[in-house]
């Protein structure tokens, strides 16, 4: 008990300490630094908050562009933003905190507290859930499915059960992959609740945030709660189209909805060097990583992304919900960090924190070793002949998720289209590398085509932000005509979610209608395979070659079955 006492009381002093000699950034830096949001610094524009943290200070903070377009509010380091999935790191922590008071085991099977989970007969841990390894169906795209409109129609942590309660298959078997999965967070604030006796909003208001003295950050578990001087989100459809209002619509907690401000997160921030929160063996738990069965060591943690930016150490995690985009990266060795909190869906935090940390820690940033050697064939990306273009164009497929992506040509270049008919420009990079286009992120994404081997068949591998790429084989063209196409047309129905799907053949393209959406045009991929903005829908047959039913496969969804209505 004395040792605490002291440690609470040193740590009083230096906080104390700092608070007594603030720092702060000279002109000339925080002019380059202002230069970086130079898009969003506009009074016509919804923008940013930026707030710099160095040894345990603030050392910049600026809001740039507006809060409230409908009232020329403009946005300041004190303005309260929606951060979408940086609040998972704040659910994990409350999940650490109750395993640390023995209330809870990372090991227990999470049917322990949610009984009404279905039993897929594989065992899945609250550490699945953490880690993203649960095999659990997103639920974002499951009420997609059963036809929620995202942000548009209200969606409470009930709905979400009902969705996941219905369903019959995992993704894979705990533990196989590492999938991005939402639910895993909302039954982990679930849990929280149901062993705490506290709302996940209460645990964490009373467990993290008081004792921080964030007192401008909470989980909003009511949609209609008015917060003062809060940020509305936007979001433009065009370059030079008006921005429009897109806003969250969720009384749901885990997986989102924290509201908070860059100045609460330095609080936040600066725990991880000087615990008041969970002390040392919090802040462990918290940064360690996961595994898959295999024994492959996951870049995340505990809703914290442990990764490298310019051969620094980093720790951080974005969000993006409706019109919001956030993030706030970590570099550990320097005792620095930044937060960037944004309320247009255009905005790129993580790109604008990296340019940030350019300017700050220009002297400390190193070469990443890949690029170490000057590569003259990087430097110098040769131009492709039409015939070389040609012989790239075509659609490739993801044996891993069934995705597929086309790569065509367009007025004499070669196009990419990810899906949902975004058709963005290939910029050459290198020879037989590209990035894509007319995207902020696009610069982050390699795509390198890869000749056919003896082994394996033509393909491109694609990276994000240099992560592990993902291989994408090219496959035959696949053009039904319309006799064949009327063959899939009908109403198909699912058990694990309540509307009708109905396919129908429309203007020589097969379509798919159902609740609440737009009609999908499904395109050709390969033999009784099409994809829309819906995903890869793989139709199945019977031994009579009759058409039975199809199965849906959507990145964070995979085998959902669908079966033909009789007539």
């Amino acid at each position: 008990m004395k040792s605490m006492r002291w440690g609470a009381i040193i740590t009083g002093i230096f906080l104390t300490a700092c608070a007594a000699k603030p720092q702060t950034l000279p002109p000339d830096v925080t002019k380059q630094v202002d230069k970086v949001f130079e898009k969003w610094d506009k009074a016509d524009s919804p923008g940013c908050a930026l707030g710099v943290y160095k040894d345990g200070q603030i050392v910049y903070k600026r809001g740039y562009g507006m809060a409230d377009l409908n009232d020329d509010v403009p946005i300041t380091p004190a303005t309260v933003f929606h951060v979408a999935s940086m609040s998972k790191q704040f659910t994990a922590a409350s999940i650490v905190l109750l395993a640390q008071q023995g209330k809870l085991s990372l090991d227990d099977d999470v049917r322990k507290y949610i009984p009404e989970l279905p039993d897929f007969g594989e065992r899945i841990t609250i550490r699945h859930l953490v880690y993203h390894t649960s095999g659990l169906r997103d639920q974002w795209s499951l009420l997609g499915l059963a036809g929620w409109r995202y942000s548009l129609d209200l969606i409470t942590d009930d709905d979400v059960m009902s969705v996941i309660t219905r369903q019959k298959d995992l993704n894979f078997k705990p533990g196989d992959r590492h999938v991005y999965c939402n639910t895993g967070y909302t039954l982990m604030g679930l849990i929280v609740k149901r062993v705490s006796g506290l709302s996940l909003r209460e645990f964490t208001t009373t467990n993290i945030f008081e004792p921080l003295g964030m007192t401008h950050t909470h989980f909003r578990d009511d949609h209609a709660e008015i917060i003062k001087h809060d940020a509305l989100g936007y979001e433009q459809e065009g370059k030079d189209k008006p921005f429009r209002m897109s806003l969250t619509n969720f009384d749901t907690v885990g997986a989102t909805s924290l509201h908070t401000t860059v100045e609460d997160l330095q609080l936040w921030d600066e725990n991880f060097y000087h615990p008041r929160v969970g002390g040392q063996p919090f802040l462990q738990q918290m940064l360690e990583r996961g595994k898959l069965n295999n024994g492959e060591q996951l870049d995340y943690a505990f809703g914290l992304v442990v990764s490298k930016y310019k051969g620094l150490p980093t720790v951080d995690h974005g969000g993006a919900d409706a019109g919001y985009r956030s993030d706030l990266t970590r570099f550990p060795e320097q005792h620095f960090s930044a937060a960037v909190l944004c309320n247009s869906a255009d905005a790129n935090p993580t790109g604008l924190v990296h340019q940030v940390a350019d300017v700050l820690l220009a002297k400390e940033l190193k070469v990443p070793e890949a690029a170490s050697v000057k590569d003259p064939v990087k430097s110098n990306p040769a131009s492709l002949t039409a015939e070389q273009m040609t012989a790239l164009a075509g659609t490739y497929w993801n044996r891993e998720n069934d995705g597929f992506e086309r790569v065509v040509l367009k007025d004499g270049k070669l196009h990419i289209d990810l899906g949902g008919d975004e058709v963005h420009p290939l910029k050459a990079s290198g020879e037989a590398h590209f990035h894509v286009g007319d995207v902020p992120w696009g610069d982050q994404v390699d795509i390198h085509f890869v000749p056919a081997t003896t082994e394996k068949p033509r393909h491109f591998e694609q990276s994000f932000g240099g992560g592990k790429p993902e291989s994408f084989e090219a496959t035959l063209p696949y053009t039904p005509a319309g006799p064949e196409l009327a063959e899939f047309a009908g109403s198909y129905i699912s058990e694990e979610i309540d509307p009708v799907y109905r396919i129908i053949v429309q203007e020589g393209n097969l379509t798919l209608a159902r609740l609440k959406n737009k009609n999908d045009t499904l395109r050709p991929a390969v033999r009784d395979v099409f994809t829309g903005d819906i995903g890869t829908v793989r139709f199945t047959r019977d031994a009579n070659q009759h058409i039975t039913g199809f199965i849906l496969n959507a990145g964070r969804i995979q085998n959902f079955r669908f079966s033909r209505k009789a007539n």
